[in-house]
């Protein structure tokens, strides 16, 4: 009988609105939590998330029968839910509206899972918008500045 296999990998990049500094410290281990929990439903596991006040990176194994604009419409409408449940101090919290997801060989997931794990080294001397940029550069991502940041 014929199969259909997939080895997808993905790292996924996302701010909060205005990149406003909602994901504080004591929140980032449950929200990362929930995060995978919302991948997991959607069979695209989860190797490693960590985010920074600002912003998110994930990294996934895509699901063979899901779409890539399913799993992040998924992971940020839900966490953004359940953001808004942790007091009033959420009460405002989204996402932006944007995101940029780039694909990963099975070979080079240990180097970008060790990237994510290092946020906060990486934040000591750049921006989110510097590293953003970056990877749409490297990536060979066609961007225009004016549509990039919500």
């Amino acid at each position: 009988m014929p199969q259909s296999l997939a080895n997808l990998y993905v790292h996924l990049i996302f701010s909060t609105k205005d990149r406003y500094p909602f994901l504080a410290e004591e929140v980032r281990p449950d929200v990362h939590a929930y995060m995978a929990t919302v991948l997991a439903n959607l069979n695209s596991p989860a190797v490693l998330i960590n985010s920074m006040p600002d912003h998110v990176h994930v990294l996934f194994n895509m699901g063979r029968t899901v779409s890539l604009g399913q799993v992040v419409e998924d992971v940020k409408k839900s966490s953004s839910r359940w953001m808004k449940t942790q007091g009033s101090g959420f009460a405002k919290f989204s996402w932006q509206a944007g995101y940029g997801a780039f694909s990963v060989s099975e070979s080079n997931t240990p180097k970008v899972a060790n990237y994510i794990r290092n946020q906060e080294e990486h934040h000591r001397m750049k921006s989110f918008q510097d590293e953003y940029r970056e990877f749409l550069v490297k990536h060979q991502v066609a961007f225009d500045e004016r549509y990039v940041w919500d």
